[in-house]
């Protein structure tokens, strides 16, 4: 942990933001849709996995999935139908070679499509890990079929080699910028330009040191410049912080940025970056003194206003195991550009000791500013490109990229809380609801599956819904948003899905429909159904931020239903809550019901168990919701309860489960209780045999003879010297000299001896005689 005296006191300051009185910590998703086959659409081929790269083709129609050793095209509209697929297999000679580097044939040494970009020419870039030797290669869709083009290319700096290591790539211009790792071991992380004029960062730890890479964007920033300035390239990721003065060493999430013109210095960072520039993000959640590290990043933009206004989500995640709370920050574009253009900067100090501390540095700043793009005051002192910058400005970016002020995001706080399954990807799409107020909806994958649709109403954290997408908790390593189709689409190892923004359906009550508070959803009053907002043109009821129920049409009072239930049986009532936060609670006869062992409270409704006269009457479900200070009660369900005495299958109305004569579960069950039942008549049928087991007319005999035994008996009797008394004389041992307990056939044991300085009378088995010739 850091020193209070030394740097990393900072994390600690912008947790203060957060300790309003109405700070949500942990946000509930109102509504949770457990997997159903009617939730999405997917797509998965059998044998193939890691669908985790996606390309829209809106222009074309088309769905680009990458996955492993395959590339499928999809239709956008239904994703579950597969137009054309191409394979991109590596050979046996490459698995070879990736076996004997200590990878594992199965799952590392495949090709793993990892790149997936558009040319402005219409054609696609690929690039594959290639068994630990990325290649990439163009890829045309024409006459529904996918081609590979041409012979493949170095992939090195564009793809990274282990397929399961973080990396981030965007296309600007047909140049691909990439972050990951230029060599085998993953030891040379770079930010790398690939195109005519190459450029790279530079391998030394003041510029990335161990990095998790995260996401890449591109910003305009030149469209109505007033300066000249140029579009610049976002790189969102994690690192260790060389600028902490720690005992051990802390991670911290960073954005980069370069510019586009960027071509390198004359002599100083010759094919490297000279508008490198990196600094810290802070995303303050109140549970943890370590600051979170970000997972994924999505720039959001109104088309209509100035770059300046665009935002980005980012995604962060704690980064030791003892929390499991997930945040979403935002930050706005103009922040993070003004702190690049005019914040100070840090520079490394050596000290007695043998470690660099870094500190903000207060010297002169060389003319034209390090890290700056071209603008029009550059022009003015003759610079029209970097490879004119000076050399002082150069070496100081070198030395320098470490901005010193960290970026906060808007508002102070995060725009998104949950416990729970850990934030993975995000999208964000802007909705007018029905008061004419926009509304940023965050569509937000989880690990385990999940999707959480979420929105951030004036300050107040509200997750509409939760839909589990895929059937196994495996985690959304790919989400992206379709503006022709209205759809998302999720990406994961077993599968991709389609779903759209809003399930209207799911609502089936007005009360329901406002208090869902989904900007895409309204209550039809006409048709008495909640529908999608854009596709009605009638005046819906709708209330996300004030939710105001009253604004819904009364309801009108329907029967109660009837239930019978005789004597001592079982029923159960059943209300389902929609919604998460509602508390459900239950009338008999107007008055609250007390639990008790006859009337037990359930998630999903009441169960009444041996019923008797008092537990007849009127019941009523209602379900009671919250919304600052405000309180919602509606009737859920309500039920006429009658006690009939005619008993069981005169038509009382019982929880009574029924026996399945059919089904596959079934049928293996039948089976094994047969398979039973010939194993037991085989062990009883052995234990005959052997004579463990005395047929019944032995046993009569046997008793017979006992009865004989016993009137002869009666003059004679033996006497051991422990004073036991064996009243039948007719008594031989079976086996005079072994040490056998066989009784078998119904002898007595061996006596127990109680001292131990005579000979005992030892009778191992003995047995009845029936003729006393026999002895």
């Amino acid at each position: 942990m850091c020193l209070l005296r030394s740097l990393c006191v900072f994390w600690l300051l912008p947790l203060t933001l957060m300790l309003e009185e109405d700070s949500q910590l942990d946000c509930v998703p109102r509504r949770t849709v457990p997997y159903h086959s009617d939730n999405a659409l997917r797509f998965r081929e059998e044998g193939v996995f890691n669908y985790s790269s996606m390309l829209l083709r809106e222009d074309l129609g088309l769905l680009v999935l990458g996955s492993r050793e395959a590339v499928f095209a999809l239709d956008l509209k239904d994703i579950s139908n597969k137009i054309a697929s191409v394979e991109w297999k590596v050979s046996q000679q490459q698995v070879d070679d990736c076996k004997h580097k200590g990878k594992d044939p199965e799952t590392e040494c495949k090709n793993y499509i990892r790149i997936l970009h558009k040319m402005e020419d219409g054609r696609m870039y690929v690039c594959g890990t290639n068994a630990f030797d990325p290649e990439c290669k163009y890829m045309s869709y024409a006459g529904g079929s996918l081609t590979f083009e041409g012979a493949a290319e170095d992939g090195k700096g564009k793809c990274p080699f282990d397929p399961f290591q973080n990396y981030a790539s965007i296309m600007v211009d047909d140049s691909l910028y990439s972050a990951t790792s230029m060599n085998f071991l993953g030891s040379e992380p770079v930010l790398m330009r690939n195109s005519e004029a190459s450029l790279r960062t530079e391998f030394k730890s003041s510029w990335l040191n161990e990095p998790i890479f995260a996401s890449m964007a591109h910003m305009p920033e030149s469209e109505q410049s007033d300066d000249g300035d140029d579009d610049k390239v976002y790189l969102f990721f994690s690192e260790a912080a060389v600028e902490c003065d720690c005992f051990n060493k802390l991670v911290v999430s960073r954005v980069a940025r370069v510019c586009k013109g960027d071509q390198g210095g004359e002599r100083t960072l010759q094919r490297k970056w000279t508008s490198f520039l990196k600094t810290r993000m802070d995303c303050p959640v109140l549970d943890s003194q370590l600051p979170y590290l970000i997972q994924d990043s999505y720039r959001w933009c109104d088309l209509r206003l100035n770059w300046k206004d665009c935002i980005f989500y980012t995604i962060f995640t704690p980064q030791s195991d003892t929390s499991d709370l997930s945040a979403v920050c935002a930050y706005r574009v103009s922040d993070i550009s003004k702190v690049f253009s005019s914040g100070k900067y840090k520079t490394p100090v050596p000290v007695e000791t043998s470690f660099v501390k870094w500190v903000m540095y207060s010297g002169e700043v060389p003319v034209p500013r390090p890290g700056a793009c071209i603008n029009n005051e550059a022009r003015s002192e003759g610079i029209t490109q970097t490879l004119d910058l000076p050399d002082r400005t150069l070496q100081f970016i070198k030395d320098k990229p470490l901005m010193d002020q960290a970026i906060q995001p808007i508002g102070g706080r995060p725009v998104l809380m949950r416990r729970g399954a850990t934030f993975t990807r995000i999208t964000v799409t802007q909705v007018e609801d029905a008061d004419g107020e926009m509304s940023h909806v965050m569509f937000i994958g989880t690990e385990a599956g999940t999707v959480l649709k979420a929105v951030n109403y004036d300050g107040e954290m509200f997750i509409i819904e939760e839909v589990h997408v895929f059937q196994s908790p495996e985690p959304i390593k790919n989400l992206k948003f379709s503006n022709v189709t209205g759809q998302l689409y999720a990406g994961s190892d077993l599968g991709a899905a389609q779903m759209p923004l809003a399930t209207c359906e799911r609502s089936l009550t007005c009360w329901d429909c406002v208090l869902a508070r989904d900007p895409y959803c309204g209550w039809d009053s006409v048709d008495g159904r909640c529908v999608f907002l854009s596709s009605s043109q009638r005046q819906l009821i709708q209330s996300v931020k004030k939710v105001d129920v009253s604004l819904c049409p009364p309801v009108e009072r329907t029967e109660p239903v009837i239930r019978s239930i005789w004597p001592g049986g079982n029923l159960k009532l059943s209300c389902p809550s929609p919604s998460n936060l509602a508390k459900v609670s239950w009338e008999q006869d107007k008055k609250a019901l007390t639990p008790s062992t006859r009337l037990q409270l359930q998630q999903d409704g009441l169960l009444i168990l041996n019923a008797s006269v008092n537990q007849a009457g009127l019941y009523r479900c209602l379900i009671v919701e919250h919304f600052k200070d405000k309180e919602y009660t509606t009737v859920g369900a309500e039920y006429q309860v009658q006690i009939d005495p005619r008993g069981p299958g005169k038509g009382g109305d019982v929880l009574n489960p029924q026996a399945q004569t059919d089904g596959p579960s079934v049928a293996g069950l039948q089976a094994g209780v047969g398979l039973l039942l010939i194993f037991l008549l085989a062990l009883l049928g052995w234990n005959f045999y052997k004579g463990h087991l005395p047929l019944p007319c032995i046993k009569k005999k046997e008793q017979q003879s006992q009865q004989k035994l016993d009137r002869e008996a009666q003059s004679s009797k033996v006497t051991y010297r422990d004073g036991v008394t064996a009243e039948n004389k007719h008594l031989v041992s079976d086996t005079p000299h072994s040490g056998s307990n066989n009784n078998h056939a119904g002898g007595g044991g061996p006596l127990p001896d109680s001292d131990n300085d005579g000979p005992a009378v030892n009778l191992p088995s003995m047995q009845y005689i029936d003729d006393e010739s026999e002895i």
